[in-house]
């Protein structure tokens, strides 16, 4: 009987730890990150920069596997460096595509997506720079870095470059394009540029980005855990590249890139171009309800927010609010009561908005438009 008790209390204990692991497959994530999809596209949540024990990260890359399926990212990619190797003592490793394959492995029996890639680790210029979609990492270990990169793309790489506004290549924090970064760009040879990287942001970054045809990218480049980086149970998030993917599979996402249809989220803010912000938006903020009251002129609005973002908007309306300022935070997940004097009784009205917190361009932000129609 006693052994029979002790073997029941160990079945627990295992059924306990599966269901708080990535292996548990019914189990649902509370920290999941949330976006709709647009017309036209599915948005799908990547971290194309993130390192492991196979280079200077601090974990095994189960870790990295487990993170993303907890954050419900659709796809990742284990970029370790090539070139820098400090755990190399420890850790051995004469194939550079190890770390890939077993991420590759760990995520082989779940619904996430990932993608060989490197980090070209050099001095500037070109600095650090990724290769996603490769082939063989160890056919990336040349000395000229422009054959790194015309060999990555023969591998069908995308290449982007890393925090150029890292301060120790960087001693101003400013991201200045070099003269062989120009050429990278007229040969195809660089298809990207961090505009976010971990908890910095450049808007130097995005005007090379906007003036230069480049696909602006976000990451985390976690070394350690996302947890304690981001603050995720208090309420952070990792910075994500948002790709608009015809389909959710590795051609489409790359396609996505190539194509520069990307947003990027960070600390609660979202980067991209209009013709992505735009969309992103009014997907995630819905007209849920409208109706006068107690033989009124004021219109009462519901607003329903179906994103993880805490929506900042500016009342660039003809009409006046009554219950707020021109300023109104739409939650996350959740509906929002909006009070609108619009004098006359309406059909229906237009509402516009600018969003303060998503940026198209340094210091310049979109502006959406919501339908109203009056029941």
């Amino acid at each position: 009987m006693k052994k029979l008790s002790t073997l029941l209390i160990c079945i627990l204990i295992e059924v306990s730890l599966f269901a708080q692991t990535p292996h548990g497959h019914s189990h649902s994530y509370d920290r999941v990150i949330n976006f709709p999809d647009v017309p036209g596209y599915q948005v799908l949540k990547c971290d194309f920069h993130q390192h492991s024990i196979f280079s200077d990260g601090s974990v095994w890359p189960d870790i990295r596997v487990q993170e993303a399926l907890k954050d419900g990212l659709d796809a990742i990619s284990l970029t370790e460096h090539l070139e820098y190797q400090p755990h190399k003592d420890d850790v051995p490793h004469p194939d550079r595509n190890r770390a890939y394959e077993l991420a590759l492995g760990y995520a082989k029996n779940h619904d996430l997506i990932v993608v060989n890639g490197s980090e070209v680790t050099r001095s500037m210029p070109p600095g650090h720079t990724n290769a996603i979609f490769i082939k063989d990492a160890n056919k990336l270990l040349e000395d000229d870095p422009i054959v790194v990169f015309k060999e990555a793309k023969r591998q069908g790489a995308f290449i982007f470059w890393n925090h150029p506004n890292w301060s120790a290549q960087a001693k101003d924090g400013v991201a200045k394009l070099t003269d062989m970064h120009r050429q990278m760009i007229k040969e195809g040879l660089l298809n990207g540029i961090e505009v976010v990287n971990d908890v910095t942001y450049s808007d130097e970054a995005l005007q090379i980005a906007l003036d230069n045809n480049l696909t602006i990218m976000g990451t985390s480049d976690i070394h350690g855990l996302i947890d304690w980086q981001y603050e995720v149970p208090h309420g952070g998030h990792r910075p994500i590249t948002l790709v608009f993917a015809r389909e959710r599979t590795e051609k489409g996402i790359k396609e996505g890139l190539l194509e520069g249809r990307t947003v990027v989220w960070f600390n609660n803010t979202l980067i991209g171009k209009n013709d992505f912000l735009v969309p992103l938006i009014e997907s995630s903020l819905k007209v849920k309800e409208a109706s006068y009251s107690n033989k009124t002129s004021i219109a009462q609005i519901i607003i329903e927010n179906v994103s993880d973002v805490e929506y900042v908007l500016e009342n660039k309306s003809s009409y006046t609010l009554h219950g707020h300022t021109d300023l109104v935070t739409i939650e996350p997940n959740t509906t929002t009561i909006v009070d609108v004097k619009t004098l006359d009784v309406l059909d229906a009205f237009e509402l516009k908005f600018k969003v303060l917190n998503a940026v198209n361009a340094p210091k310049s932000h979109p502006e959406i438009s919501l339908q109203v129609n009056i029941k």
